[in-house]
């Protein structure tokens, strides 16, 4: 197996062959994320049964591939299923007969059904025919591990884990596969033996987020830089059409999905519901509320007190690395080249605010740096409602009486803090403490890529946290 980072996850698949009882396993995340990677390399694509559902096909075309499936492994009758119904009978039968591999170690029966969502088709049926298979055939089966796999979070989420249907509590376990981590994005390059520092590891995160399917693009005779040009801006490059392409996989109604995406990504702290329906072509009402909800599901956007206003207001914000560098480069007319970008004002004025993202995917190592893991907190930005300008982005609100009120420098060279920041850093601690009326001792803590120089200046910096505590596993 090549499997990178993943640990959770393996351990997970490990329990479920040695259970000893039927299994039913979701696995679902974001497109390209490597939930198909995971699950045939774990098993070494030694399955009882795999298929796959396929984009814009009809319930016809889907039962058609079923099928062939079928025949892979082992199933004998020259006949294609007419319903969903009958498609599960025939893999309940090829399962029950002697040609059904097993695993070899356990013995387990492992069924494969990957991009369900897929084969969901408009009045097919197929919800109930799973339904049917799983609980009169499959729910009795101590031999059965039934893996299930959708890019289509959304889907997995409304329709098996939270099913009121015949569905409801059937899942065994679940898997929701994150993007890789900066730790687990270094282990990848150097797997493929792509020569990467950590900091330029942390501006291609800045770019690609930890999406195992981008970073495999990487040419390691290129520069960072080139490996950029060529990957999403030459014109057949495979992610010049990823934004539109990645959004209609995923929502039935997608054009409506990346409208409030658009929306979300105007300001980098996001919007409030409120404001979001003020936009142009954004509505209120409950497909407003079913969208919000689906890409927060899908990782794209994160929802967080707002704390300027009052405990029940939440504030949405673009989270997804790839999408935002999309919005603001990519987007046909924005620039043409990558490499002729680089060192611009423009492009220092993106690094800054790109790196705040990757620190705030990566809260878990902050407050491992800070010593704080077992430690309950909230994390929200906060902006100044008195003035302009004065806001901070990440405030680690901590049930210890402490909250850590972080600044983030992206720099190549380690951040040196002059009298006028220092003013500048003094004042938001102030505004802070004044508007938000916290009792909570106020630690200033600068995130910085490349490490903090200490002179006078840097005195009211109480904790620090460099680029390499960001690669903590």
């Amino acid at each position: 197996m090549k499997i990178i980072g993943r640990k959770r996850e393996q351990k997970i698949l490990e329990g479920c062959l040695r259970s000893g009882r039927p299994e039913f396993i979701a696995v679902y995340g974001r497109r390209r994320v490597g939930k198909t990677y995971l699950v045939r390399e774990y098993f070494n694509n030694n399955f009882a049964f795999y298929t796959s559902g396929a984009s814009d096909l009809n319930m016809k075309g889907q039962l058609r591939l079923f099928y062939e499936s079928l025949l892979k492994y082992g199933w004998k009758e020259k006949k294609i299923p007419k319903d969903w119904f009958e498609a599960f009978r025939m893999l309940q039968k090829l399962l029950e007969s002697s040609v059904a591999h097993r695993d070899p170690a356990t013995g387990r029966l492992v069924v494969f059904l990957d991009e369900l969502p897929w084969m969901d088709t408009r009045r097919s049926n197929f919800k109930s025919a799973l339904d049917f298979f799983w609980n009169t055939w499959g729910s009795a089966r101590e031999d059965l591990a039934l893996i299930v796999c959708g890019s289509a979070t959304s889907w997995i989420i409304d329709n098996l884990l939270e099913s009121t249907g015949g569905l409801y509590k059937r899942v065994t376990r679940q898997i929701r596969l994150n993007p890789f981590t900066l730790y687990e994005c270094e282990q990848l390059f150097a797997t493929n033996e792509i020569a990467l520092t950590r900091q330029q590891i942390i501006q291609s995160y800045m770019v690609f987020g930890g999406i195992p399917y981008y970073l495999n693009y990487f040419d390691r005779r290129l520069s960072l830089a080139q490996n950029i040009d060529v990957i999403c801006f030459q014109d057949n490059g495979p992610l010049k059409y990823e934004f539109s392409n990645l959004y209609a996989s995923l929502f039935r109604n997608s054009k409506k999905h990346m409208s409030i995406i658009k929306k979300l990504a105007s300001l980098n702290r996001g919007l409030t519901r409120t404001e979001l329906t003020c936009q142009q072509d954004i509505s209120d009402g409950e497909g407003l509320t079913d969208a919000l909800s689906e890409l927060e599901q899908c990782g794209f956007i994160r929802k967080y007190h707002d704390v300027t206003k009052n405990n029940t207001a939440w504030r949405y914000q673009v989270i997804d690395p790839f999408t935002l560098f999309y919005l603001r480069f990519l987007e046909p007319g924005k620039i043409l080249s990558w490499i002729a970008h680089v060192g611009t004002p423009a492009f220092y004025s993106w690094c800054g605010h790109a790196f705040e993202l990757v620190c705030l995917i990566h809260i878990p190592q902050l407050k491992e740096a800070l010593g704080i893991s077992g430690v309950e907190t909230e994390e929200y930005s906060w902006c100044n409602n008195k003035s302009q300008g004065a806001q901070i982005d990440l405030v680690i609100d901590r049930k210890d009486g402490v909250a850590n009120l972080c600044e983030m420098k992206f720099s190549a060279q380690p951040y040196q803090i002059d009298a006028a920041y220092e003013k500048q850093l003094l004042a938001k601690i102030e505004a802070f403490r004044t508007q938000t009326g916290s009792k909570k001792a106020l630690h200033l803590t600068l995130v910085s890529a490349s490490g903090l120089i200490r002179n006078a200046r840097a005195n009211c910096v109480i904790s620090e946290i460099d680029g390499d505590d960001l690669f903590a596993p």
